[in-house]
């Protein structure tokens, strides 16, 4: 039998262990309701640094370094990096990980790369082909802000729709042994364009691709959304989630009610003035490595469904008038192992 079921969606054979996470978050992500769960808190944006994107590649460093230390092995041990961030080509990850000396595939899903880097990961894993691997990604408001909209400087009024870019960075090692949680199936978004193109509501943009890989993940799987205990995209945010939620619901899925988002947990909208919530690849990464893995190692949850959600725009194509496509992937994490019959 081949691990391809359905259209887009793959069942491990072998479903590989999460071993390890940590996590490193600026000081307003610090200061959010899940500040006790993060490993690392940073006391301003730079940390130590003299550019927002040094700083963002010190963060993927530390957070690196330790994740690795967690899982008590050494750089050697790891036979495969899968990363990515939002800078352009991806320099945030590249020197965040040049000195590591470690094998390096440079992944781009937008705010989406954290589920993409795990997929890949996992499949790596579980086809036989590493017995380390480690995923992670990183964002920085601040480099984001000057990259993607206006320069800090000016101080733009920004629209409640629009998102908080989260600094921060979040790593797993994913091990073919392990106690758990496992990683035991894989939906594969695909690009998903309705013709959103404001670059100050991608909650609306990425939405229609959430609720395709979500629908396509029950179809696939013949899977109801109550064989989770939860359903977490990675950045939405409040605009966003309501869309999924009558989106999903169009297609027989009535899914709200196990239904949060990275975006939304990480910030308190009123006190922290994030508007609709937080964004970016540092999102979906410092929640799933600081929270949502740790309650479910204490047995919160027993099957979550990640889903991280990306926006595919750069600032020549908003600038151009283009919409902007979405894309989500799925993975699935559970405390035991199911296996295939």
């Amino acid at each position: 039998m081949g691990k391809h079921i359905g259209k887009q969606t793959v069942i491990l054979d072998n479903p590989p262990s999460i071993i390890a996470t940590s996590s490193t978050v600026g000081p307003k992500e610090a200061s959010g309701p899940l500040g006790e769960y993060f490993d690392v808190t940073t006391e301003d944006e730079l940390w130590g640094e003299d550019t927002w994107e040094k700083a963002e590649s010190k963060f993927v460093k530390e957070t690196i370094k330790d994740v690795i230390d967690k899982a008590k092995l050494k750089s050697e041990d790891i036979q495969y990096i899968f990363a990515g961030d939002l800078l352009n080509q991806l320099t945030g990850t590249t020197f965040g990980i040049r000195d590591f000396n470690i094998p390096y595939f440079g992944v781009f899903g937008a705010c989406s790369t954290m589920a993409e880097s795990m997929s890949l990961g996992a499949m790596t894993v579980d086809g036989g082909f590493a017995d380390y691997v480690l995923a992670t990604t990183s964002s920085h408001f601040c480099g984001a802000e000057k990259q993607f909209r206006f320069p800090m400087e000016l101080g733009t009024q920004r629209p409640l729709t629009a998102q908080w870019t989260v600094t921060g960075s979040g790593a797993v090692i994913i091990a073919k042994e392990g106690g758990g949680p496992y990683i035991t199936s894989i939906t594969t978004g695909r690009i998903v364009d309705l013709g959103i193109s404001d670059p100050m509501n991608m909650g609306a943009a990425m939405a229609p691709a959430a609720a395709d890989t979500i629908v396509q993940h029950f179809k696939d799987t013949g899977r109801s959304p109550d064989y989770y205990d939860l359903i977490i995209t990675g950045d939405l945010a409040e605009y966003g989630q309501k869309l999924l939620i009558e989106l999903a619901k169009k297609e027989g899925y009535n899914i709200g009610e196990i239904l949060t988002d990275c975006g939304i947990e990480i910030y308190d909208p009123d006190s922290q003035d994030t508007h609709a919530g937080g964004s970016g690849c540092g999102c979906s990464a410092s929640v799933f490595a600081g929270y949502l893995y740790k309650e479910i190692k204490k047995g919160r949850w027993n099957r979550v469904l990640f889903v991280a959600t990306g926006a595919m725009l750069s600032p020549g194509s908003s600038q151009q008038g283009e919409t902007i496509p979405g894309i989500a992937h799925a993975v699935a994490i559970e405390r035991g192992i199911s296996k295939r019959k």
